[in-house]
């Protein structure tokens, strides 16, 4: 006759543990759903000392402006809570693009969204796609994401809300809706 070698306590204490572990997997593993209405004060004046977006390389012999194939610009935009720039700081915009088009319409975007901000601190969603630039709504996809957006994945939106062209000043909103752990 064999003997059982694992006391009876021992065995339901084993199987709870289990079975908390299993429940505590499954929640970790439900999607959450945030969705997000940023303003990126952006200002291309080239050679101006507070710009936040310049245009780093282009085709030789041709004019490095947003409807010229091949320019590549980088930017570090402010994104605050609103429109207003003395709004709430959130984070910095911080990427490249590219004028991806031959036609100057679309460019190639890949802006990481670095929040400072105290609920997302250290967090960060990378946005990257074909931006149509005169469409009054430019989609691109979100692509991943750190921190609190650990493995986000989702859409992106972008809207000219204000535009100055002799001080090339923008305000442009952008609304996120991401799924992520």
């Amino acid at each position: 006759m064999a003997r059982n070698l694992v006391p009876k306590g021992l065995t339901s204490f084993l199987f709870i543990l289990v079975l908390a572990t299993a429940i505590h997997l499954t929640k970790a593993t439900e999607l959450k759903e945030t969705k997000l209405s940023l303003y990126f004060q952006d200002i291309s004046a080239h050679g101006a000392a507070n710009a936040t977006v310049v245009p780093v390389a282009g085709v030789a012999g041709k004019a490095w402006t947003f409807t010229q194939f091949g320019t590549v610009y980088v930017t570090d935009n402010y994104i605050t809570e609103t429109s207003d720039p003395n709004s709430a700081a959130v984070g910095r915009g911080q990427g490249m693009y590219v004028t991806a088009g031959l036609d100057g319409l679309n460019s190639h975007v890949m802006i990481s969204l670095v929040f400072t901000n105290d609920e997302y601190s250290g967090s960060t969603i990378q946005i990257q796609g074909i931006s149509k630039q005169f469409e009054p709504v430019r989609e691109v996809a979100v692509v991943a994401g750190t921190g609190k957006f650990r493995f986000a994945r989702g859409y992106a939106t972008f809207e000219t809300h204000f535009l100055d062209i002799p001080t090339q000043y923008a305000i442009i909103r952008c609304n996120v809706t991401v799924q992520h752990y």
